[in-house]
């Protein structure tokens, strides 16, 4: 009886630390896509070269979010900032060259054809302003945290 009352306590201690030791294994989260955004641009391969900023849609005629995302693009254009809007039907050559694979894809490049900001997926156009303006005359925009919801 002994014999027996010692086996079931050592099992029963097995299970209570076999237990705890899967209670405190986490798993490993998701697996995340991360799509592609160019790190350089060659401003040849755009409008307006010489323009200090260049702001650049990758989209597709097919896509939704792409057609909002268009005007919100092409109202930043002015003397300093050049814009292009890159159909994937029109342009794939580009889209491969830069190695998009999500649309839409907005990447803001500064003369040297530096992409200094990118939005994947649609960007709300007080967003694409915020980056322009703060790449143009960095501190020119509060910090996220400076933002008080209004109710």
């Amino acid at each position: 009886m002994k014999t027996t009352l010692v086996v079931v306590v050592v099992l029963l201690a097995l299970g209570v630390l076999l237990a705890e030791l899967l209670k405190r294994r986490k798993p490993e989260p998701p697996s995340q896509r991360k799509w592609g955004v160019p790190e350089q641009l060659d401003r040849s391969d755009f409008f307006r070269p010489e323009a200090p900023w260049l702001v650049v849609a990758f989209t597709s005629e097919t896509c939704d979010s792409c057609a909002s995302v268009v005007p919100k693009v092409q109202v930043l254009e002015s003397q300093s900032v050049a814009t292009a809007i890159l159909p994937f039907q029109e342009n794939k050559a580009l889209h491969e060259r830069y190695g998009i694979d999500a649309v839409p894809t907005v990447v803001i490049a500064d003369s040297d054809g530096v992409v200094r900001s990118n939005f994947v997926g649609p960007a709300s156009a007080a967003d694409l302003w915020a980056a322009i303006a703060e790449l143009r005359e960095p501190g020119s925009t509060p910090p996220p945290e400076a933002h008080t919801p209004i109710r």
